[in-house]
């Protein structure tokens, strides 16, 4: 039987889980219908609605549920942010790219997230989802959002049990692990253009005649894709180790707001 105290639980877990959506890879992505994202988020709510363990007779519409509401908005918010978070990290490898071979000057609207994004790194990010999706990180997404209940019950108030020196450094633990991904992702083909530059360089010393700044531009285009097909065994497993980063971080974080 349907109990408006059971309703009450509902809507608190498919808060949750839509707010995750608005925020987690994939599931964020502007070209997924809202109507498939409410749609998802609601059948996953009734599905593990009847394992939620918490006690239903407590939840009325009052101040304290208000309460509940906002907790889990911003459970899921954060969650969601942190996938996102460590994702970028190939956008701003992307970056450091486009400012070495030029194509800084020419951005795209990235389809996922509806902002301007660099050529290379727009790239390596519909690189990094596809791969993300062959890999069925997707599922895992949505394994870490159903198993925060478990870590994060609906009725605790994490806010004031949570330790903010643990939640500081994890944040910077994530800006930290995000940079030093990007640059092991940029690090091989901005090492070539630098060795390209340097050859360059030593052209327009010797062959004083050749317009180095035409030459140079396509030179650098052409060495970047040769590089991108040589390295890209490797920058998949750097993404594999970037996906592995993204779900431990996530069960980190659930630790720090569960403890």
């Amino acid at each position: 039987m349907i109990t408006l105290s059971a309703f009450y639980l509902f809507l608190l877990i498919f808060i949750r889980i839509t707010s995750f959506f608005v925020t987690a890879p994939v599931f964020s992505s502007k070209g997924i219908p809202i109507l498939y994202k409410l749609g998802i988020a609601f059948f996953i709510s009734l599905i593990i609605l009847p394992v939620i363990k918490v006690n239903v007779t407590d939840l009325t519409l009052d101040g304290t549920y208000l309460v509940y509401l906002f907790r889990e908005i911003l459970v899921g918010l954060v969650l969601g942010w942190i996938g996102q978070m460590l994702l970028m990290a190939v956008q701003v490898a992307g970056s450091l790219l486009d400012m070495q071979i030029g194509f800084a000057i020419a951005n795209v609207i990235d389809p996922q997230t509806g902002i301007q994004s660099p050529l290379m790194g727009n790239f390596k990010y519909i690189f990094a989802i596809l791969l993300l999706l062959t890999l069925d990180g997707h599922h895992l997404f949505l394994d870490g959002i159903v198993s925060s209940f478990y870590k994060i019950p609906i009725a605790k108030d994490w806010l004031s049990q949570i330790h903010h020196d643990s939640m500081n450094r994890f944040g910077l633990d994530i800006f930290q692990s995000m940079f030093i991904i990007a640059f092991k992702m940029a690090a091989p083909i901005i090492g070539t253009i630098f060795l390209s530059d340097m050859a360059l360089g030593i052209v327009s010393r010797t062959v004083p005649q050749l317009n180095i700044f035409v030459v140079g531009l396509p030179i650098k285009i052409i060495v970047t894709f040769l590089m991108l097909l040589l390295i890209a065994p490797g920058f998949i497993y750097i993404l594999k180790q970037l996906f592995e980063e993204i779900f431990i971080s996530m069960r980190q974080l659930l630790d720090l707001m569960g403890s």
